[in-house]
């Protein structure tokens, strides 16, 4: 049923909502599984189904707006729903990164006997070096110890260009899209779409680099969690992000959007360029302070 003005537009009952919950469920489940030496075949499955309810439901929504069963208020709706979920996106982010803070700022100095701690010093770990990253461990039995840090002017540098400039050429898309410059608008997004799968693939070889090479992993004491959960976290968010932009990107080729209606398109870029700014907060604080 459409929606007409003046009117709250209520959809038709949908199983999406179920289906992502049973994605999510599986895909945690399964992680947690494969860290205690599960096979990570649960894990797979799990994400298996949030990408086929991301595109399932995503597939529902433009059939509705493409045949104009939206309105005013509808859009409204839209545009605060995305602003509320990106607020959601940075407490998730803040959380991460306060620990982070908290490790650094608090935790390994009172270690190393800051504060007057001098009993959890000369007790707990008298020969502890309360330096960052922190690579020693009180106790390694059970832990990997990691042999170095991940090099900040290496890939991660490479990576934070590579970002930045999908930034860049998104931006440029939507000013072809307001300009109805439609060529311009299905590059900037085909160019923004392979420098993001492009961060995601160098962020993989990174982390091989890492678990092969410096034995930096989860297991790694308070450093390698750290890091793992927080440029983790952020990948995933990439690849949901380039995911979205892909859609875009079909969306665009097919004409669907016009000057006037497209926040299809800016959420997705709204979106994106969180993921940037998250990006940078990561590079200054987890590879190069």
């Amino acid at each position: 049923m459409s929606a007409k003005e003046g009117d709250y537009y209520l959809p038709e009952p949908s199983g999406w909502p179920l289906v992502g919950s049973v994605g999510l469920f599986t895909t945690l489940g399964g992680f947690a599984s494969y860290l205690h030496g599960a096979s990570p075949m649960f894990m797979m499955l799990g994400i298996g189904i949030l990408i086929y309810m991301m595109f399932g439901w995503f597939g529902t929504v433009i059939h509705e707006n493409q045949h104009g069963l939206y309105n005013k208020q509808v859009d409204k709706s839209f545009r605060w729903g995305m602003v509320w979920f990106i607020f959601s996106e940075v407490l998730f982010f803040s959380a991460f990164f306060g620990a982070l803070f908290y490790v650094r700022m608090f935790a390994v100095p009172w270690l190393g006997g800051a504060d007057n701690n001098v009993y959890t010093h000369s007790i707990l770990w008298p020969e502890f070096n309360a330096v960052w990253p922190l690579l020693t461990l009180p106790n390694s039995e059970g832990f990997d110890v990691a042999s170095g840090v991940m090099d900040t002017w290496g890939l991660p540098f490479v990576n934070t260009i590579i970002l930045l400039s999908s930034g860049a050429t998104v931006t440029w898309a939507h000013w072809g899209l307001l300009k109805g410059n439609r060529n311009q608008l299905t590059m900037g997004l085909f160019l923004t779409v392979a420098l993001g799968f492009t961060f995601v693939g160098l962020q993989a070889y990174e982390y091989v680099h890492a678990y092969h090479e410096l034995n930096l992993k989860l297991s790694s004491g308070i450093y390698g969690s750290t890091f793992f959960m927080l440029t983790g976290f952020h990948g995933m968010h990439v690849t949901i992000g380039a995911i979205m932009l892909t859609v875009m990107l079909f969306r665009s080729m097919k004409g669907h959007f016009t000057a006037e209606h497209h926040f299809a398109f800016e959420a997705a870029s709204w979106y994106w360029h969180f993921v940037d700014v998250v990006w940078l907060g990561l590079f200054i604080f987890v590879y190069w302070l």
